[in-house]
């Protein structure tokens, strides 16, 4: 019997959740355990690539789970934007966890079963997330992504792990009451919905000042994006193994982030009104900001673990300045960065911990001369590199092309310039890292003896999302389709 495509959707955010309780039955087989979780990965995926299918088939795909009052139900709807961010997240996912059994066994790490379990409530979230047809859903799933990722970042259980995890926690956490949930009652006041609707649910007679005020409300309360000055807690969820670093930077939190930040800009606010809010020029700036003193930042930490998470503070700006310059080019090169960038971090930080594993270094300049120990991974590292950089034959190519051009439609040059800077900050901060590895220069002496690749599981996960850089260069049709229906969708009625 084959499941309707509404079913397909509620199981993507049932199928994980159910998956916690298998992987707690089996905790003391790890082949089991982490059986059950690549089963339910594979599930999933099939559940989202089905769901891609019917959106492109034209299907209407909506759900309801629970009305706590008229207007404000606990319900789903597919959309390109949505579907953009689940499938990256439910690939990855299946990725990560292939790389984890080889990262997390390799380097003896505790409460594995702890780690799959919230692992798999986060997926959960943010299926929830993508698929959310309002922005009450949208903020239940938002909060709990943020509270099943906490026991994540203090997995290590010391005393640095706990001080990071409070970071965590206290900034995200505030930012979403403060602003992120003041945001959203003040759009239940003012628009009389919270439907995420195409061209925006504000009416034209709306006082702009105010509109302009709740803007500021939301891009300030959306923690997950890392805009400064609500940034910190990122760097400081770094004390987390790799696996999760993974999952904050790639396949869940930061993209939670920005996500939100174009979903609103195009569903709550729509892109035309947005170009006349008077506070868009200052976030946009704002945003530059973050995209240039981040990038700044990364290039002065030794560790690497350290100067990613800078460079992810940085890349999140991008997508925040593609949404904010509200133009069709600007949507579209932010919405495909959210996917370049995934595929590009999640490769640097899975080399970033197999160097770990295999050398138990985790500065940048201990890493001179591994290259000819693990060229793999330092291939993939450069490949990667290339993307985060946008330089071809990456796919982050085509998303920065995209910006670029938002940036020239509407005239605006200190951000073009911003940009540009920070792609060659990129490179200073990036590109030495591989090109060391390789050729560490005349005089030095190796000290590499025993160091070989990381465990085989880790070195297929990062090989195939460096491979992924590659396919979406030659490749980005697919996405590119997705990225311009949702401006397509403004041409559609709103909700009822």
């Amino acid at each position: 019997m084959s499941l309707s495509l509404e079913t397909m959707l509620q199981l993507t955010i049932i199928l994980p959740l159910l998956a916690t309780l298998g992987i707690a039955a089996t905790g003391r087989n790890p082949n089991l355990r982490e059986g059950v979780t690549i089963v339910t990965s594979l599930a999933v995926l099939y559940c989202v690539i089905n769901l891609y299918l019917g959106l492109k088939a034209g299907e209407s795909i909506s759900v309801q789970w629970l009305a706590i009052l008229p207007g404000l139900q606990l319900s789903f709807s597919i959309e390109p934007l949505g579907m953009i961010f689940a499938l990256i997240a439910s690939f990855l996912w299946l990725i990560t966890t292939v790389y984890s059994i080889g990262y997390m066994r390799a380097h003896h790490e505790e409460n594995q079963t702890r780690f799959y379990i919230c692992f798999a409530i986060a997926i959960s979230s943010v299926m929830g997330i993508a698929f959310s047809s309002n922005l009450f859903t949208l903020f239940i799933f938002y909060e709990v992504l943020t509270l099943s990722t906490y026991p994540l970042v203090t997995h290590a259980g010391t005393e640095k792990a706990k001080k990071g995890g409070r970071v965590y926690l206290g900034i995200l956490l505030s930012t979403s009451i403060a602003f992120f949930l003041f945001a959203i009652i003040s759009t239940w006041f003012v628009a009389g919905t919270l439907e995420l609707t195409p061209g925006g649910v504000f009416d034209s007679s709306v006082n702009k000042t105010v509109l302009a005020i709740i803007l500021v409300l939301f891009i300030f309360g959306i923690g997950k994006a890392a805009i400064m000055p609500f940034h910190r807690w990122l760097p400081a969820a770094m004390v987390a193994p790799t696996p999760v670093s993974s999952l904050l930077h790639a396949v869940a939190v930061v993209k939670a982030g920005v996500f939100t930040v174009l979903k609103i800009c195009v569903f709550i606010f729509g892109i035309d009104l947005l170009s006349e809010l008077p506070s868009t020029q200052f976030l946009l700036y704002l945003a530059g900001a973050t995209v240039l003193l981040a990038s700044l930042v990364a290039m002065r930490q030794d560790n690497l673990k350290a100067r990613l998470a800078y460079s992810t503070v940085s890349q999140l700006g991008y997508v925040t300045i593609g949404a904010l310059l509200a133009t069709s080019a600007g949507v579209i090169g932010g919405s495909m960065h959210i996917a370049m960038h995934a595929f590009g971090k999640i490769t640097l930080f899975f080399c970033a911990g197999a160097i770990l594993v295999a050398t138990h270094k985790s500065k940048v300049s201990e890493m001179r001369g591994i290259g000819r120990q693990m060229p793999i991974t330092m291939a993939a590292f450069f490949i990667a590199s290339l993307s985060i950089i946008g330089l071809p034959p990456t796919g982050g190519t085509w998303s920065k092309w995209f910006l670029l051009m938002g940036t020239i439609d509407t005239a605006q040059w200190t951000i073009l310039v911003v940009l540009m800077i920070s792609s060659l900050l990129n490179i200073a901060y990036l590109l030495p890292i591989p090109y060391r590895a390789f050729f560490p220069g005349k005089g030095f002496v190796a000290d590499n003896a025993g160091i070989k690749e990381a465990p085989l599981a880790s070195l297929i996960a990062l090989s195939i999302t460096a491979i992924g850089c590659l396919a979406l260069f030659v490749y980005p049709q697919p996405l590119y389709e997705l990225a311009t229906a949702i401006l397509e969708m403004r041409e559609q009625p709103a909700h009822e």
